[in-house]
């Protein structure tokens, strides 16, 4: 009987949602690039290692449309697709 009384002592508490979650893309901005990720994903068999260019491209759009949080892309694990910087261009010996 006096666990029905305790129902108004939890207050629940709001909290930002896990990493990797996200807004939905409901105005189609980025729904070029998820298809062009998709269509390869099913040209090499699911394998996403083949399709990393357009992994890279679809989140750098989901950034942009601040439909994620701007994160390094170094960090979303694309540092061998990063441009190298302008100073660095063509300084090879």
């Amino acid at each position: 009987m006096s666990t029905a009384m305790n129902f108004g002592t939890k207050s629940f508490k709001p909290r930002a949602p896990d990493k990797g979650s996200f807004p939905l893309d409901h105005f189609g901005e980025c729904k070029a690039f998820k298809e062009k990720f998709m269509q390869c994903l099913r040209e090499n068999t699911f394998d996403n290692s083949k399709c990393r260019l357009q992994s890279k491209e679809y989140l750098e759009c989901r950034m942009d449309h601040q439909l994620m949080a701007r994160e390094p892309l170094q960090k979303l694990g694309f540092k061998d697709l990063m441009d190298p910087p302008p100073s660095q261009e063509g300084s090879k010996p």
